[in-house]
C-alpha cells in the first residue's frame, strides 16, 4: 500500500466523523489472512475518525454446515434458496462462529467490535419473499420460491447509533425477523445497503474477491474505476454482471437511490486496498456515483 499523506489530507478532513458501512463477503472472512487484513483497514479507518459498521457474509461457512448436516442447497441468480433446516444452520453458524471470528480479528487490532444479528433488538424487519420470476445465469426465466428469505421492510438504526456513539464497531449478521418473529435470511449486500440508507452513511463499501467491477469478467485488468447506475444497467443487459455480482449491483443501486452519496467495490483480499480507495485520488477499486 502506498498513500501520499499530503494527497490524503483533504479526504481525511472530509470523512472525519462520517459513517461508512462496509460489507465483507463470507469467503473473505473465512480466510484468517484476509479477515485480519480487513480488520487492520477497519481499525485504521476508526482511528482516523471514521465510524464503521461492518456487515459480514457467510456463504462458504453455511455451505459447509449444510454439507455436514446433509441439507440440500440451491442458488438462483446469485441468491440462496433457504429451507427451514438451512435457516437454523445459518443462525447457529453465522451468529455463533463467523461473527465471533470477526470480532476477535478486530480485538487483535485493538478495536472493540460488538456482534449483533439483524434479528435482534428490532434492528432489521423483513417480510418473506414471495415467489418471483427471475432470469437465471443461463438466461432462462423461471419462477423461484426462495423459502425463508426476507426482503427488508424496515431498519431501526437506534441500536447501531448507540454502539457507534460508544466508540465500538457493530458487526452485523445478515439475519432479520418477520412480523411473526420468525428468523429470515437476508442477502448481506442487501443488509449493508439498507443499513447504509437508514443511518445516513457517507459510503457503502462492498469488499469482494475481485479488484472491482469488471467490464470483462474474464479480464481482471478491466476494472471500471468510476461508473454510475446507468452504465451498470447496460453491463447487466449485456450479461456481463452475473452470479454473486448481481445482488451487489442491486444493493449499490438501492443505496444510491436511498441517498448514500458514494458506493465502492474493493478487493478485500489485499490489506490496504480499502484505505487506498478512500484516501487517494487514484483509488484501488470501483467508485459508483449517483
Amino acid at each position: 500500500m502506498s498513500i501520499d499523506l499530503l494527497d490524503a489530507v483533504p479526504w481525511l478532513r472530509r470523512y472525519a466523523g462520517a459513517t461508512f458501512v462496509i460489507k465483507a463477503g463470507g469467503d473473505l472472512v473465512d480466510r484468517p489472512e484476509w479477515r485480519d487484513g480487513i480488520a487492520r483497514d477497519v481499525a485504521a479507518l476508526h482511528r482516523l475518525g471514521v465510524k464503521v459498521v461492518l456487515v459480514h457474509g457467510g456463504g462458504p461457512q453455511l455451505d459447509r454446515a449444510a454439507s455436514e448436516r446433509g441439507i440440500a442447497e440451491r442458488k438462483v441468480a446469485g441468491r440462496r434458496v433457504t429451507s427451514p433446516e438451512l435457516i437454523v444452520a445459518a443462525a447457529e453458524v453465522w451468529r455463533g462462529r463467523v461473527a465471533l471470528e470477526v470480532v476477535q480479528a478486530l480485538a487483535r487490532q485493538g478495536e472493540a467490535g460488538v456482534s449483533v444479528s439483524g434479528a435482534e433488538g428490532g434492528l432489521i424487519r423483513a417480510k418473506v419473499r414471495a415467489p418471483r420470476r427471475v432470469t437465471d445465469d443461463d438466461g432462462r426465466e423461471i419462477e423461484v420460491d426462495y423459502g425463508r428469505v426476507g426482503d427488508v421492510e424496515r431498519v431501526d438504526p437506534a441500536v447501531l447509533k448507540a454502539l457507534l456513539a460508544a466508540g465500538v464497531v457493530p458487526v452485523i449478521t445478515p439475519l432479520a425477523y418477520s412480523r411473526d418473529g420468525s428468523v429470515l435470511n437476508v442477502n448481506a449486500d442487501t443488509v449493508a445497503a439498507s443499513v447504509a440508507v437508514a443511518i445516513g452513511a457517507s459510503k457503502l463499501v462492498l469488499l469482494t474477491r475481485a479488484p472491482g467491477i469488471l467490464s470483462d469478467p474474464d479480464d481482471p485488468t478491466s476494472v471500471l474505476h468510476v461508473t454510475d447506475p446507468k452504465a451498470l444497467d447496460r453491463l447487466e443487459g449485456l450479461g456481463v454482471l452475473t452470479g454473486g455480482m448481481r445482488p451487489k449491483i442491486a444493493a449499490i443501486q438501492s443505496a444510491l437511490s436511498g441517498g448514500v452519496p458514494r458506493a465502492h467495490v474493493v478487493d478485500g483480499r489485499r490489506a490496504g486496498a480499502l484505505l487506498e480507495e478512500v484516501f487517494t485520488n487514484a483509488g484501488s477499486g470501483t467508485l459508483v456515483l449517483p
